[in-house]
């Protein structure tokens, strides 16, 4: 098969012929019709998530057609569209049975414990428990525009901080997953504060749903704006970077006993920021709230949402590219001058 791969950090992406994946016995192996280009891409590139070891092929966004099953595989047929979470959890753990699978402790993260999807093939082990039927309604593309950005942030709001309509919802950074997160707080019926330093990024926001935007190069107290906005603060406020300007203004910008979600993956020199403890957790009595991936069988709510025109992972596609211009596409995310979600949906060039 043909994968996208890298030998060194920040190197190019060379397209080469590789072997092709063995299928799990308990797995399937599918055909990648469309792979999405996320920011934790990016950082597995750049060399600052320390499970991606070198030589590899990042991609985690998928969805495909199942061309291989094996032999103890019992829900899965050749021929159907499919995706999966990022997270391929072993579905017997403790945390598995409890129904926590993103935290399991035999966690497989595809593109990042291994090889990913910016190939033509790609194994999903532990495939009953894992994989999840595509509805026919839905595309390739855009089952992987939801990807990790739009599950999370589903997760993040709906599960973690249980996001209420009326609520204000401040979205601190958008790109996919905080316009992922602002589209889904407007199907909730929140009201939503969409924070960013470009302009562009804020007119998408306002575009699927934001009520208020902010940007932080015109304004002088991020945090101090949105409390004045919302009358006390944010009810529910997601940091969607990961670096230290944005963590803490999420933090100070809820209101009392308001709701922090980290979606964000702080790494390097943001792995351990420096917090405003006193005046947030202490004081104003927030809850901070950890939040990665998503459990397969939490999809049938989100595509419930998708089929009943609350949610359109569609229109977060701004870019479709071939697997040849992954490389191109990885070192544009350097800037933070993106807009929405660029996918695969190439793979064979």
């Amino acid at each position: 098969m043909k994968a996208a791969v890298f030998e060194a950090y920040r190197g190019p992406l060379e397209i080469r012929s590789v072997p092709d994946p063995a299928c799990p016995p308990d797995g399937v192996v599918l055909r990648v019709e469309a792979c999405g280009v996320c920011r934790s891409d990016h950082h597995g590139w750049s060399g600052v998530d320390p499970d991606v070891a070198l030589p590899h092929v990042p991609g985690h966004e998928f969805a495909g057609t199942v061309v291989a099953v094996g032999a103890a595989c019992r829900r899965f047929r050749l021929g159907e569209r499919v995706t999966a979470p990022f997270i391929l959890a072993c579905g017997d753990c403790p945390d598995c049975r409890a129904g926590e699978p993103t935290i399991c402790n035999q966690q497989f993260v595809v593109g990042f414990s291994g090889w990913g999807a910016f190939a033509e093939m790609l194994a999903v082990p532990h495939a009953d428990f894992n994989l999840v039927k595509l509805p026919d309604g839905l595309g390739f593309a855009e089952a992987a525009a939801m990807g990790c950005r739009l599950t999370t942030a589903f997760r993040g709001l709906v599960d973690r901080a249980a996001l209420k309509p009326g609520e204000w919802l401040a979205v601190h950074g958008c790109g996919g997953v905080g316009l992922s997160a602002v589209m889904i707080g407007q199907a909730l019926g929140a009201q939503i504060i969409a924070i960013d330093i470009n302009d562009a990024a804020l007119a998408m926001a306002k575009a699927l749903g934001a009520n208020v935007t902010l940007n932080p190069a015109q304004t002088e107290d991020v945090a101090l704006a949105v409390r004045e906005i919302t009358g006390g603060g944010a009810h529910v406020s997601i940091d969607g970077l990961g670096i230290t300007t944005t963590i803490t203004n999420s933090l100070r910008s809820l209101r009392k006993l308001g709701r922090h979600v980290q979606i964000g993956q702080p790494l390097g020199k943001h792995a351990a920021p420096p917090l405003p403890l006193l005046e947030t957790v202490y004081a104003r009595q927030i809850a901070i709230l950890g939040t990665r991936g998503i459990a397969a069988s939490r999809f049938s709510s989100l595509l419930g949402m998708i089929a009943g025109g609350r949610l359109d992972p569609a229109r977060m596609i701004t870019r479709r590219i071939a697997l040849s211009e992954a490389g191109a596409a990885l070192k544009a995310m350097d800037g933070y001058t993106g807009v929405g979600v660029t996918v695969i949906d190439r793979l064979g060039a």
